[in-house]
């Protein structure tokens, strides 16, 4: 490339005003460096991949629904800006015990932690939960799966989605993500149901629930096949892993699939120690998870900071405009 094109545009420097929405703070920010143009290319590839018919997929880790983010996913759903969501088990058993009408608690790190435990609080960094509370929830998970699932194996959509529209019959109003996704036909995944309170909640039960867990392997693959697809990905860890996989999944059995067609992903971790969640997108090209040429963003920030503001922006720039294509709930019904 010569040194014509590389010095071609030139950077312009923030400028702020009242009454600024995310949407024109990120348009902005477009022209700055560093997180800030990453923060604002999110939301771009974001907004503009919704003009196409694709399949939004979310992946959802660590502790987003104690750090606030739940009526936020609420929203990407209700409005269309996510299509199927795989989270972790932690993220759903916490969902749950909001929408049931739990809280957490504002806490901090600078306490003593076994002060905590006597009076069994649990800590989530810089927030507290009543622990009495997380044990009574576990077990009506338990006794709800106990009188009301039959004698076969499920997958853990359908699981997931019994339990929400229970979340829903309980929540005095108040929507969650599991309930909101039930309500919608929205499909919930958890390819490590058993690594959370469910799972503890399910444990204690003396029928075992089984899940279908190739069963979700296969529906996921499914579903990436009916459409190209868009993948945002809050942190990483197994939700990551489960949808990029998906597309592996496809080639193994045959489908020629270019991967996912766009990519966000809001993580902290760096790739050289090899872990997933630093795991780069251009990495992921080799495998044939993320298509060749692939509008690939990385923001590398706390998601609780970068996600509110990059949704509200995508959120604004989307308003009034319709998708194309069939809901991901008439896709459902396919499998």
């Amino acid at each position: 490339m010569s040194r014509k094109n590389l010095l071609r545009e030139p950077t312009r420097p923030i400028e702020i005003a009242p009454g600024m929405t995310c949407s024109e703070l990120l348009e902005r920010l477009e022209g700055c460096s560093f997180q800030g143009r990453q923060l604002a290319r999110a939301a771009r590839v974001w907004s503009e991949a919704l003009d196409e018919d694709i399949l939004v997929w979310l992946g959802l880790a660590g502790a987003m629904v104690p750090a606030g983010m739940r009526r936020l996913v609420c929203t990407l759903m209700e409005e269309g800006l996510v299509d199927v969501i795989v989270s972790t088990g932690a993220n759903l058993y916490h969902d749950y015990f909001e929408t049931i009408g739990h809280v957490h608690h504002i806490g901090s790190p600078n306490v003593d932690d076994t002060a905590l435990r006597d009076e069994k609080i649990d800590r989530i960094y810089d927030t507290f939960a009543d622990e009495d509370l997380f044990f009574d929830v576990d077990k009506q998970i338990g006794a709800w799966a106990r009188d009301n699932l039959e004698d076969r194996p499920y997958t853990t959509r359908e699981f997931l989605a019994g339990l929400g529209a229970e979340a829903g019959r309980h929540s005095g109003g108040e929507q969650g993500i599991l309930s909101t996704a039930a309500r919608l036909g929205v499909p919930i995944y958890c390819p490590a149901i058993g690594d959370s309170s469910i799972g503890i909640g399910l444990a204690w039960l003396e029928r075992r629930v089984v899940f279908d867990m190739i069963g979700d392997v296969e529906e996921t693959a499914e579903l990436a096949a009916m459409k190209p697809s868009m993948v945002i990905y809050v942190g990483g860890g197994t939700p990551k892993n489960f949808i990029q996989q998906t597309e592996v999944t496809n080639i193994v059995n045959g489908r020629n699939l270019p991967g996912h067609t766009y990519a966000v992903q809001f993580v902290v971790d760096a790739p050289n120690w090899g872990g997933l969640s630093g795991c780069t997108f251009e990495e992921a090209v080799s495998w044939g998870k993320i298509a060749v040429g692939a509008p690939m963003v990385t923001v590398l920030s706390d998601a609780t900071i970068a996600l509110p503001i990059v949704s509200a922006a995508v959120l604004t720039r989307r308003q009034g405009r319709k998708r194309p294509g069939e809901h991901v709930s008439k896709l459902v019904e396919r499998l």
